[in-house]
């Protein structure tokens, strides 16, 4: 199972051999926590819980299954960085998790975990795998607001947790982070809002980012090609920009769609997720720019990203440019 369900519902008290697999170091840290919990409860000391290298070998890691303190109840060994630990002591492992110790629970920490193997598959009956991999799309907004929940009380919206992604990435370190700053910031308000995350999450660049898009849609393309040359400047990638533009110009895209099947605009923003104070200025926008453009503003967005991916020609500088210009309803030639 993943991590995040995982944590969800820990459940790994009877557990005898769990492996930890994955780079997301942050759920590695959470799912171990959680483990020790569960088997150890609130004995864990430097007694029951061992840490060992990757570089032990097997007879070390069998004496400490072995060994149960006389002051705790139960053992939890912990193999950090152990892909070499299992490469080399795979038959040992496949004999060992057929009659484990009693009273231990031994802990793999892998980077990776192939599951075609003879160990991989006698884990799924008669152990614990937990896949610590990246997450993505809905996963992570659903764990960024599962997470402000569960450790600040705080209700983050999906689409404030979208938001939070596109500005800090994927990262699930940094986004822990993040989410402790806007908790500290909301003080004692309950939920945490686009506003907020744009007000607190990507600095400054973040700031020049939303000065941007709004002169973009406000029909100020001097102003919004001011604030694309400084983010290039400061190293900003055209990827990672388009990421943002995308983000709020994809709901207008659907928006001009919704509204096509008849419903009115202003409700048709709303439903596309448009935030509230920006619903005015978004319609005043798909108005300004007329129809037959704002239909073509998700092609013409799929277009820009693969042109970025190698499909153009042209530098990521003036496929940005051309970009901005073309959302502002500025007619240029390509």
């Amino acid at each position: 199972m993943h991590a995040v369900e995982f944590l969800r519902k820990p459940a790994a008290g009877d557990a005898a051999f769990v492996v930890l697999h994955g780079a997301e170091a942050a759920l590695k840290a959470s799912a171990l926590a959680a483990i020790s919990k569960a088997v150890l409860g609130d004995e864990a000391d430097e007694t029951s819980l061992v840490r060992l290298s990757g570089e032990a070998d097997w007879a070390r890691v069998r004496d400490e299954l072995a060994t149960v303190s006389m002051f705790t109840s139960r053992r939890l060994v912990v193999v950090e960085e152990a892909d070499d630990f299992v490469s080399s002591c795979r038959g040992q492992l496949e004999i060992y998790i057929e009659k484990p110790a009693k009273k231990s629970t031994l802990v793999l920490d892998i980077k990776s975990w192939k599951k075609n193997t003879r160990l991989a598959k006698k884990l799924d009956e008669l152990g614990l795998e937990i896949d610590c991999g990246e997450l993505a799309g809905p996963k992570l907004t659903a764990w960024l607001v599962d997470s402000a929940e569960a450790m600040y009380s705080k209700q983050l919206s999906r689409d404030a947790a979208a938001l939070m992604v596109e500005l800090a990435g994927t990262g699930l370190g940094l986004l822990e982070q993040e989410l402790g700053k806007l908790a500290s910031y909301v003080g004692d308000r309950p939920r945490i809002t686009p506003d907020d995350v744009r007000q607190m999450v990507g600095g400054w660049k973040a700031e020049t980012t939303w000065t941007m898009l709004d002169a973009v849609r406000d029909g100020d393309p001097g102003t919004a090609l001011g604030c694309l040359e400084k983010l290039l400047t400061a190293g900003e990638a055209g990827p990672k920009l388009l990421g943002g533009i995308s983000f709020v110009f994809r709901k207008l895209a659907d928006a001009t769609e919704r509204s096509r099947e008849g419903v009115a605009l202003p409700a048709a923003l709303k439903d596309a997720g448009v935030f509230f104070r920006d619903i005015e200025n978004a319609e005043r926008y798909l108005r300004r720019v007329k129809r037959p453009r704002a239909e073509k503003i998700l092609a013409r967005l799929l277009k820009a990203d693969s042109d970025l991916k190698g499909g153009s020609q042209l530098s990521d500088r003036l496929q940005m440019e051309l970009l901005l210009l073309w959302l502002a309803g500025v007619e240029t030639r390509q």
